[in-house]
This record gives C-alpha cells, structure tokens and sequence, in this order.
C-alpha cells in the first residue's frame, strides 16, 4: 500500500467512525438529560393536592398505565421510566431532532414537558422563534420540520449561542407565569410554587449555550 493509499484508509475509517462518535455524542446527552430530570422528581409520591395522584420519579400513574405499565407504582422500574421520558416527552413532541441543534433549549423543552406537558411550552417555543427570529411559524404546539427548520435558520442570523441564551430567557418567563396563573386559579397549588421555581426556573446552565455555537454557525 502506498502512501496515497494508506492515507484514503485512514480518511475513510475516519469518515465512518465519525457518525458513530456522533450518535454516541448525542445518546450521552439525552442520558444526562433524563438523569437530571430522574435527580428532581425523586421517588415515589401520593400528594393528597396534587391533581397527577400517585407518581414515582415524576412519571405519574395514569402515563405509565398508558405506556403499557400494569405494576403498583412504587415498584416502578427505572428503565420503565427513563424509556417513557425518552419516548413520550423528547421523541413524542418533536424535540429530539433539536438536540444536535441545540442541546441547552431541548433540555429546557424536554424538562419543562415532564413537568407540565408538552402542549404548553411547545408553543412558548414557536411563539419565542417568531418574536425573536421574524417568523410566521403556527403557534400550534406540534413542533416539527418547520419549528426545527426556522430555529435553526435563525441561529446564524442572531448567533447561536445569542439566540440560545434569549430563548431559554424567554421559555422560562412564560412557564414563571404559568406557575403563578396555576396558583392564581387554584389555591390548593401554593404548596407546589416555591419547589417549581426553585427547581424548574433558570435549571438550564446559560454556559451550555457555548456549545451551540458551532452548530449554528
């Protein structure tokens, strides 16, 4: 083998390990992600006031019923648990493909969509990309190629890590608000209030909005 061809086999092995450093990238992020989130919600509980009744590591009976679960739910296994995060609240809203985008505002989306559902701050999300980036997305709730599509458009034209850093801002105003307008209408929630802002409100690292930078750029 001569030294041009020595030098094709080194590029092509390169060329084909890189997509597998990349998934491997990707899987240890979306792993800290859930690890994070299982760290918040903690083990099992039965609230007398909280409207989701019996819950363990924050996936509430009534979700694991529905993705095929049939056990009491203080045995909930963790597994069980790490795949309905996975497939119900990053897969299931659309906001997998933003993580390789941008993997501080896809935390953000992902924890504040176990927390309250995905409806919500789906269209925070859209509505943020429209006021910060000129867009006409559909504040719709349903993130898909076109939310994606314009976030990333928009990353060049504002800076990544810019654009990161106002967006995280700006979802995390609206899911404030959210939290006093649960209280607002129902008193019973107070005792919920200060643990939702101390753990779910400025959560995501604004450093982490480095590492959007080449991404966008």
């Amino acid at each position: 083998m001569d030294r041009n061809d020595a030098k094709a086999a080194e590029d092509g092995a390169h060329s084909q390990s890189a997509p597998v450093a990349k998934r491997a990238g990707l899987a240890a992020i979306v792993v800290a992600m859930i690890a994070g989130v299982l760290a918040v919600e903690g083990g099992y509980v039965n609230h007398p006031r909280d409207p989701g009744g019996e819950t363990n590591m924050g996936i509430t009976k009534k979700v694991a019923v529905q993705n095929g679960y049939a056990g009491p739910m203080r045995s909930l296994p963790r597994e069980v648990a790490t795949s309905i995060y996975y497939q119900q609240y990053l897969v299931g809203p659309g906001y997998a493909p933003l993580i390789e985008i941008d993997a501080a505002v896809a935390e953000e989306l992902f924890d504040t969509t176990v927390n309250m559902g995905p409806a919500r701050p789906s269209r925070w999300f859209q509505a943020a990309i429209n006021g910060l980036c000129g867009t006409r997305l559909a504040v719709d709730g349903k993130v898909g190629p076109a939310t994606i599509g314009d976030y990333r458009s928009c990353q060049p034209k504002l800076g990544a890590a810019k654009l990161c850093r106002s967006m995280l801002d700006r979802l995390d105003a609206q899911q404030r608000a959210e939290y006093d307008r649960l209280v607002r209408v129902n008193a019973s929630l107070k005792t919920f209030h200060r643990g939702w802002i101390n753990k779910r409100i400025a959560n995501v690292d604004r450093a982490k909005c480095s590492a959007a930078i080449t991404k966008g750029n």
